[in-house]
């Protein structure tokens, strides 16, 4: 979203518009931006400001506080890494170390190709089966290093074909 469209711009003011009734509607705002962009940038986060009436430091404020939310574009695969006490205990260090090899990225970059986000997670609830990883919602249990290069593999497999 370098730089905003005219169409860009008038998605997001329906964006806006579609909550216009509701008490408090920056969340859902977000998350539709979030979703239909995959990031949500200061130039947008003015129009969200201009459309509804709240500051662009309160919306900043609600976009750098939840993980959910990015100031940068993210790959087409985001992988998250848990680094909770449970995840951590068990290995997880060495887990996102191993992707950082893989992909040459260190945890909120994104690889040069565009494919790859690696997030560092404080806890993604998911103690039981640690560490855990996620990808795009698909979590991965009880993961071992040695698995990080066959997964990477098969995500980049997937990518060619889509």
């Amino acid at each position: 979203m370098a730089k905003l469209n005219v169409q860009a711009v008038q998605k997001i003011k329906n964006i806006c518009e579609r909550y216009k009734d509701e008490k408090t509607p920056l969340m859902m705002i977000l998350h539709d931006i979030q979703h239909e962009y995959g990031y949500i940038p200061l130039e947008v986060q003015e129009i969200v400001s201009q459309e509804t009436g709240i500051t662009v430091a309160e919306i900043y404020g609600v976009v750098t506080f939840y993980s959910f939310f990015s100031l940068k574009p993210k790959g087409k695969y985001v992988i998250g890494c848990c680094l909770g006490t449970a995840c951590y205990v068990k290995g997880a260090q060495q887990v996102i170390d191993k992707f950082q090899e893989i992909l040459h990225i260190a945890p909120g970059e994104t690889s040069e190709d565009g494919l790859f986000t690696l997030d560092a997670l404080r806890c993604i609830g998911a103690c039981g089966i640690a560490p855990a990883v996620s990808i795009n919602g698909t979590v991965y249990p009880k993961m071992e290093v040695s698995q990080v290069p066959k997964i990477i593999e098969q995500y980049r497999k997937d990518a060619e074909v889509a």
